[in-house]
């Protein structure tokens, strides 16, 4: 099972001009609904003179969740053009934005399409490509005195503990990468005291 994905590190831009429209294009890394509505909304703020904010954004590891947005533009002559960069670049967890200032020249649905296309490639080819992957929680408890063991099975899969507390027992939260969960499980289950938490 592929446990990993293609993301945006950080935001990132580009600009397309044609026939004195300019097309100033966003692209950010994004992993909810909640997120990208913010976005839009302090873009919509920051460009109110502009005519248009067309949108694409792609989410979750297995791409299944998109959505298309031509805001006012001939119909699949901007969100489309904008979602289809995103699946060419194979990224996932990404918002692309362009916003359109009018010059005074119509460009016809195929200028639209090639200008908004042309724009969102633009933004994605400045930002850097990032390997992500999807992680589970994991938490465990154990006594003091297999710290060591434990320990050594975190540095051996490089794993990022998350949260840890230390009373009578310890208690550590484990972010751990969904396909080597049963392994790094496998090695903890020989630890003596070793419990794991339900989440």
């Amino acid at each position: 099972m592929k446990d990993s994905y293609l993301t945006i590190k950080s935001p990132s831009e580009g600009l397309y001009k044609e026939k004195g429209s300019k097309f100033l294009a966003y692209a950010y890394p994004v992993t909810d609904e909640e997120k990208i509505k913010e976005i839009l909304q302090s873009l919509k703020k920051e460009y109110y003179d502009a005519r248009h904010h067309c949108y694409a954004f792609m989410l979750g590891k297995d791409k299944n969740r998109y959505r298309a947005n031509d805001d006012g533009e001939p119909g699949n002559s901007a969100g489309v053009p904008i979602l289809n960069q995103i699946r060419s670049k194979e990224v996932t967890d990404v918002l692309v934005v362009v916003v359109r200032y009018f010059g005074g020249t119509k460009l016809g649905v195929s200028g639209l399409i090639n200008a908004y296309k042309t724009a969102a490639a633009e933004a994605l080819d400045q930002a850097e490509i990032v390997e992500a992957f999807v992680t589970q929680h994991l938490t465990i408890r154990f006594e003091y005195m297999d710290m060591n063991d434990v320990m050594r099975v975190a540095k051996e899969y490089d794993l990022d503990l998350s949260q840890q507390t230390f009373d009578e027992k310890c208690n550590i939260n484990f972010e751990i990468r969904e396909g080597i969960l049963d392994e790094v499980k496998g090695k903890l289950e020989k630890v003596p005291s070793l419990e794991f938490a339900e989440e």
